[in-house]
């Protein structure tokens, strides 16, 4: 099966509270699941790898043979494409971890979108995450 991948990760600050969405969708555009979950304290860079990790997962977990990844982070895009090296120590493991993730595919193809142009927005996944504070509940 070929699958469409979007993912996005983000933090409010930088570190800060940080989300990750996730998108998966067969060629005819049918959502065949979809992520959005609070990750904790963390900065944009580190959300938009652990969004591609998880990602990477779903969609082997769904049985994808192929995959068409879509991000935003122009960074860890260049990063995964081996265009840009991985100099931050906090990066590298999450790096590591997506690039063998991604051998388990016959194919992959990760490429940029821009917000205006992109089919199917995980913006609306992280950002409920991050927008409002988090609040303790009461034990």
């Amino acid at each position: 099966m070929r699958a469409i991948l979007h993912i996005d990760g983000a933090s409010r600050g930088n570190p800060g509270p940080a989300a990750i969405g996730v998108v998966i969708a067969d060629e005819d555009g049918t959502v065949l699941a979809q992520v959005s979950e609070y990750i904790g304290q963390a900065t944009n860079n580190v959300a938009e790898y652990k969004a591609l990790l998880r990602g990477l997962k779903e969609a082997e977990r769904l049985g994808a043979e192929s995959l068409l990844i879509y991000g935003d982070s122009q960074l860890m895009i260049r990063q995964m494409n081996r265009e840009y090296r991985v100099r931050h120590p906090g990066l590298l493991p999450l790096y590591n971890q997506a690039q063998d993730l991604v051998r388990v595919f016959a194919m992959f193809l990760l490429c940029m979108y821009h917000e205006k142009k992109m089919p199917l927005p995980t913006s609306w996944l992280t950002e409920p995450w991050i927008k409002w504070p988090v609040r303790k509940l009461p034990p």
